[in-house]
C-alpha cells in the first residue's frame, strides 16, 4: 500500500472510528475494492490529512458540502464522528444555517433533521 493509503487509513479510523472503518473493510468486496482504496487515499490521505485546517473545521465543511449538494446518507456517520473532530452541536447547527441560506432552505431542513436524530441516538447510545 501507499503512504497516503495508509496516512488516510489512520486518518479514517480516527475520524470515523474503529468500528465504523472495520465494518466497511468487513463489507468490502472484489468490486469497491479499487473505490475503497481511492477514498482511502483521497479523501482521507490527502484531504483529510492536510494541517492545513483543523478537523473541525473540516468536519463543519464536510457536512456543509454534505448538505448542500443533498447527500443526506452521509451525514449521521459525519454527525457521530464530531465526537471525534472537536465539532460541537452548535457548530454543526450553525453549519446547517449557513446551508440554508447559501443553498437552500429544504437541504438545511433535511440535514438538521438528521443531526437532531443521530444527536438524540448518540444520547441514547454513549
Amino acid at each position: 500500500m501507499t503512504d497516503r493509503y495508509t496516512a488516510g487509513t489512520r486518518r479514517r479510523r480516527e475520524v470515523l472510528g474503529d468500528a465504523h472503518v472495520n465494518r466497511a473493510a468487513a463489507a468490502q468486496t472484489e468490486l469497491d475494492a479499487d473505490f475503497q482504496q481511492l477514498i482511502t487515499e483521497a479523501a482521507w490521505g490527502t484531504v483529510w490529512s492536510s494541517d492545513a485546517i483543523s478537523l473541525r473545521e473540516r468536519s463543519m465543511l464536510t457536512l456543509a458540502l454534505l448538505a448542500a449538494l443533498g447527500n443526506f446518507d452521509e451525514i449521521p456517520m459525519h454527525i457521530r464522528a464530531t465526537l471525534n473532530t472537536g465539532a460541537s452541536q452548535r457548530d454543526v447547527i450553525e453549519t446547517f444555517q449557513h446551508v440554508a441560506i447559501y443553498a437552500g432552505v429544504p437541504r438545511a431542513n433535511t440535514a438538521l433533521r438528521l443531526a437532531k436524530e443521530t444527536f438524540a441516538e448518540m444520547d441514547r447510545d454513549p
